[in-house]
């Protein structure tokens, strides 16, 4: 039997996705979670975004931007992981167990860090000037994205080695601390990805201001690809490809038999102007289906909003039960032992169970309930088109519990629900109550 392996991938909302990320990062991250043998772990790393950018605006429409793009270009939310960062709480409070253990040695040897503290001695500063606690801390909370959902594999440039590294030091601090609970993760390189040229020639950048629109207006898509540097060759004068910004955009979009041909026109003397309306159409031939989708996700968020709550219930479903089983690990348990916490008769234990409440509404469209012994609202059910709908589904909640509920919450109105550990809580305790 083929083994599953776990894949995660994060992007830092800080900006909106050009053609270089999507060449780069969104394309080959949505086709690797369609393999068979792979489990997708993709998110919104909007609490990185927080040590890059103070301004709340810019990654609020940076989070919806990534997450349109993603979805625009592919990703099914049903067969991957997808979800916004901090929707999770479990990560930063495995940050912070992970904070126990990590050496200050091993992150005083960050790449992030140590660049700060060159650019201060350069500039005659204090080596700490401008260095926050968060990009001191910035390995620690990545570490934390990865360990939290076990994953063997994270995509990244081989900038971003180190990190993963880093991560595998600490699951390997935290297990030989607390037993091998945590699973160092591998970093996977892919050197074939294209880093694309931007309009002058270097790496496409927003620090360069030389990026190209992912899902701009398809006017500015040709209007941008027909402003790309070129060099001072007449038609009529053969062109080199591997230092034209123009061929290494095309080879990045085509298929081989396409490059070949085009490595032709440029060796018989095609003319600039030619060339970069082929290259416009190309790109369009692939990009303009996405971009109506994207269009529409931008101007729905609340669709954008209600994929990543879905996705957070599929996250903390995995995220909850583990961090309960590291808590208990590193020695955060219960002062009294779980046999002796109750010794109330079983009539009085059942009469204080979560119930389960069916109504019509005044839309004349039927919802259920289920409420915790206070009367606060723990499941809150969209709509059913008729009372035997809403019932049969109550009756699966209460036969098989958790189980049930992670196989209907897109029957569930996860904005009005509560987190999923405390309905996964309630239902176990319905479970057990059934089961006695």
């Amino acid at each position: 039997m083929t083994s599953v392996v776990r894949v995660l991938t994060g992007i830092t909302t800080t900006g909106t996705p050009h053609l270089g990320n999507y060449v780069g990062a969104i394309r080959p991250t949505v086709r690797a979670s369609r393999k068979p043998d792979t489990q997708s772990f993709l998110f919104l790393a909007d609490y990185h975004a927080l040590i890059k950018c103070d301004d709340p605006a810019r990654i609020q429409r940076s989070t919806l931007e990534i997450a349109a793009s993603w979805l625009a270009a592919g990703l099914d939310p049903e067969h991957v992981t997808f979800y916004r960062q901090s929707d999770i709480p479990e990560i930063p409070e495995l940050m912070w167990l992970l904070t126990c253990v990590a050496g200050k040695g091993l992150l005083n040897r960050a790449h992030a860090y140590k660049a700060m503290l060159d650019k201060n001695a350069a500039a005659g500063q204090d080596p700490d000037a401008d260095v926050s606690a968060g990009l001191f801390m910035y390995p620690v909370l990545m570490a934390a994205d990865i360990l939290m959902f076990k994953a063997h594999q994270v995509p990244v440039g081989r900038d971003q080695v180190q990190h993963i590294e880093m991560a595998r030091d600490m699951a390997a601090s935290f297990n030989h601390l607390y037993g091998e609970l945590l699973v160092p993760p591998a970093a996977v390189i892919d050197d074939h990805v294209a880093l694309l040229p931007g309009l002058d020639g270097r790496k496409m950048s927003k620090s360069y201001d030389n990026t190209i629109a992912l899902f701009g207006p398809r006017d500015l898509l040709r209007k941008q690809i027909m402003s790309i540097l070129t060099d001072s060759s007449v038609p009529g004068e053969a062109k080199a490809t591997e230092s034209s910004a123009v061929f290494q955009l095309y080879r990045a979009f085509a298929e081989p038999a396409e490059t070949s041909a085009l490595a032709q026109a440029f060796a018989d003397g095609i003319a600039w102007g030619n060339a970069k309306q082929q290259l416009f159409e190309r790109i369009d031939h692939e990009i303009s289906p996405m971009r109506e989708r994207y269009n529409h996700l931008v101007q729905h968020p609340a669709e954008v909003e209600r994929l990543l709550k879905a996705g957070a219930a599929k996250a903390r479903a995995i995220a909850t039960p583990f961090m309960d089983k590291l808590r208990h690990a590193v020695g955060l348990r219960p002062m009294v032992a779980a046999s002796s916490q109750s010794v109330a008769p079983k009539a009085v234990v059942k009469s204080a169970l979560p119930t389960f409440k069916q109504y019509r509404a005044e839309d004349k469209l039927f919802y259920f309930k289920l409420v915790d012994v206070s009367g606060a609202t723990l499941i809150q059910s969209l709509a059913f088109d008729s009372p035997r709908d809403a019932g049969q589904t109550i009756k699966l909640l209460q036969s098989d519990g958790v189980a049930a509920f992670n196989q209907i919450t897109a029957q569930i109105d996860l904005a009005a629900s509560q987190p999923v550990h405390l309905i996964h809580a309630a239902l176990e305790q319905l479970s057990k109550s059934l089961a006695e």
